[in-house]
């Protein structure tokens, strides 16, 4: 059965950093120091996943009044597979229930060197119960579609999300975008 809770310690955190240094590629990364500040302030939630007492993996959120932005979900590689992620999803789902929860994922919609993993990635949030919501935006030169549990947002609300929630330097640096 898969447990969750906010790292405790200098090796929870350890594992955590670990994880998100090698699932996410450099340019989609904040300062780890970043969201151990956003976490402390309660901004945002980090939570350590473990199956049978073993690391599985974890999420980062940043948190909104109504809203949850699902800004990483990783899994630990040696898991991969397994349901984790997509279990992983569904506690996040009702561990958030009266909220939206929403995520960013890189438009299928681009020609790009990953367009197959784009896809297969969409249809994994598809498969989890996530629709999209047509918002496609450019979030720091990357084109994104909006996709959320239980959750609409314009664009408009969105770009209000990031400057009320994460900082106005960001807001700034996402565009509206065409699907």
């Amino acid at each position: 059965m898969l447990q969750y809770a906010a790292p405790r310690g200098l090796r929870q955190w350890a594992e955590i950093y670990h994880l998100y240094q090698s699932a996410f590629p450099a340019a989609e990364k904040k300062p780890f120091s970043m969201i151990r500040k956003m976490h402390g302030k309660g901004a945002s939630d980090v939570w350590r996943f473990t199956r049978d007492g073993k690391f599985a993996g974890l999420i980062i959120t940043i948190n909104g009044e109504d809203h949850i932005l699902l800004d990483y979900l990783a899994v630990d590689s040696r898991q991969r597979g397994t349901g984790i992620g997509s279990e992983i999803l569904q506690l996040m789902r009702r561990h958030y229930a009266g909220k939206g929860v929403f995520l960013e994922i890189e438009s299928v919609y681009e020609d790009c060197g990953n367009k197959d993993q784009r896809i297969r990635r969409k249809h994994f949030y598809e498969k989890c119960g996530m629709t999209s919501m047509e918002v496609f935006v450019w979030l720091f030169g990357v084109k994104m579609e909006l996709m959320g549990f239980d959750c609409s947002l314009t664009y408009e609300q969105y770009h209000a999300f990031y400057r009320d929630n994460y900082n106005q330097w960001a807001a700034d640096h996402i565009q509206k975008a065409e699907k």
